[in-house]
């Protein structure tokens, strides 16, 4: 398998459904959102870019199955699985802000082999190749060289379905706001985690996630020289719906107040 060509078409791939997104936002109604739950939306534009991504990934590599946020087809590969979420941010695309993207990565077994995020406001492509680094719009990003967790700059993402654990998240939220540079929350897991694997977060935690909010941005922070793990600093980020990236150097103090903070 010819891993370098699937990644340079994935990235052609989400440049032009993630350009298409962007145009159907001149003209998208609020009427047109379904509600899929509490706080989790969906509209014609997320299952119509899912579905040109697998019918084009289907024939990229017949032979992989799909893990799909949209539920667009039920086909399992008994080795490659694509994790496709074709919109991530959909509440901030909803609302006409313009911060969402296109997140897509390959499963070999139970190891992420690559990952690409698009953003189309900015025209900018996240991508990665297991064992060959990270690049943006084709050159080369790496985490930030932050050593120091007062001075870090980081990211999460509120609980808005999931408050099993929302007393001990926002404690830890106020720990973070005295023990470092700030917080963002940008509304868009994948893009949080972009944002850590070129260095402008230093880290990024959250809970309650899907596999399709986490494959590309997990595969991209670690071939940029990041870490991720779960909040147990385990590696089951991917189906665990917890996560933790951050730039290795301040992975200690980060991970030991999530892990106390959880475990109250």
């Amino acid at each position: 398998m010819n891993t370098e060509h699937l990644l340079s078409s994935l990235i052609v791939l989400s440049k032009e459904i993630g350009q298409w997104m962007k145009t159907e936002r001149s003209s998208f109604d609020l009427k047109k959102v379904e509600i899929k739950g509490f706080n989790n939306f969906v509209s014609y534009v997320d299952k119509e870019a899912e579905k040109s991504f697998v019918h084009a990934l289907e024939i990229l590599l017949p032979e992989a199955g799909f893990i799909a946020e949209e539920g667009t087809i039920d086909k399992k590969g008994t080795r490659y699985n694509w994790i496709i979420d074709p919109l991530d941010g959909t509440t901030n695309y909803v609302h006409g802000i313009p911060l969402y993207c296109t997140s897509v990565a390959l499963l070999d077994g139970e190891e992420l082999i690559l990952g690409v995020i698009y953003e189309p406001n900015t025209d900018e492509c996240f991508s990665a190749l297991k064992g060959k680094g990270a690049q943006l719009n084709g050159k080369k990003i790496k985490v930030s060289d932050q050593k120091v967790l007062l001075q870090s700059l980081l990211a999460t993402g509120f609980p808005y379905d999931d408050f099993e654990r929302e007393a001990s998240y926002f404690d830890i939220l106020q720990t973070f706001t005295h023990k470092s540079r700030g917080l963002r929350r940008l509304g868009t897991a994948a893009l949080d985690l972009a944002y850590v694997a070129c260095g402008r977060f230093d880290g990024f935690y959250e809970y309650g996630l899907n596999p399709w909010d986490v494959a590309a941005g997990a595969i991209i922070v670690k071939e940029a020289g990041g870490n991720v793990s779960d909040f147990k600093g385990e590696n089951h980020f991917l189906f665990g719906e917890e996560i933790i990236a951050d730039n290795a150097l301040i992975s200690a103090e980060f991970l030991n107040i999530i892990k106390n903070g959880f475990a109250v």
